[in-house]
C-alpha cells in the first residue's frame, strides 16, 4: 500500500499530505517531484514537521497559518486529495486547486461532532483563482 492510501485511510496520523499541480510545481521549483504522481500533480506523505516545512518551502506560506485562513470558507476537495470545487466558482467556471495541504486526526469521543465516528482528515486547497477553502471528512466515509 502506498503511502498516500495509508494516509487515506487513516494509518498515518502523524504525517501530512501535500496536493501540488504540475504547473505550480514547476513555477515554484523548490518542492522535488517526490510524491505519488496523480493527473494533475503530485501528492506527497510525509511527516507532521517535514510536510509544515515541505509546505512553507513549496508554497512560501506557514502551513497552520494558511490552513487558518482557509477554515472560514467551506468547499469541497475530493477524498483522494488530488482535486476540489472552489466555493467562489460560478456554475459555468472550472476552478482548480493549485495545492492543499491536509492533516487527519484519530477518532475523539470526548470531542463529539463528527470526531465521534471515525478519524478525520481536515483539507485547506488555494483555487487558482486565489480563494482558500477548507473540507473535512471521517475516514472511509463514502
Amino acid at each position: 500500500m502506498s503511502k498516500v492510501a495509508e494516509y487515506l485511510a487513516g494509518e498515518r496520523l502523524d504525517d501530512v499530505a501535500l496536493f501540488l499541480t504540475h504547473e505550480y510545481l514547476d513555477s515554484e521549483g523548490k518542492l522535488p517531484n517526490m510524491g505519488e504522481e496523480v493527473e494533475n500533480g503530485y501528492i506527497l506523505v510525509v511527516p507532521g514537521d517535514d510536510g509544515r516545512r515541505a509546505f512553507a518551502a513549496g508554497t512560501g506560506m506557514d502551513a497552520m497559518e494558511f490552513a487558518q485562513t482557509a477554515m472560514g470558507n467551506d468547499g469541497d476537495i475530493d477524498h483522494d486529495l488530488s482535486s476540489g470545487t472552489c466555493p467562489d466558482a460560478a456554475p459555468d467556471e472550472n476552478h482548480e486547486p493549485k495545492f492543499i495541504f491536509s492533516f487527519a486526526e484519530a477518532q475523539n469521543e470526548e470531542v463529539g461532532g463528527i470526531y465521534e465516528d471515525g478519524d478525520v482528515v481536515h483539507a485547506y486547497a488555494k483555487c487558482t483563482c486565489g480563494a482558500t477553502y477548507s473540507d473535512r471528512w471521517v475516514v472511509d466515509d463514502e
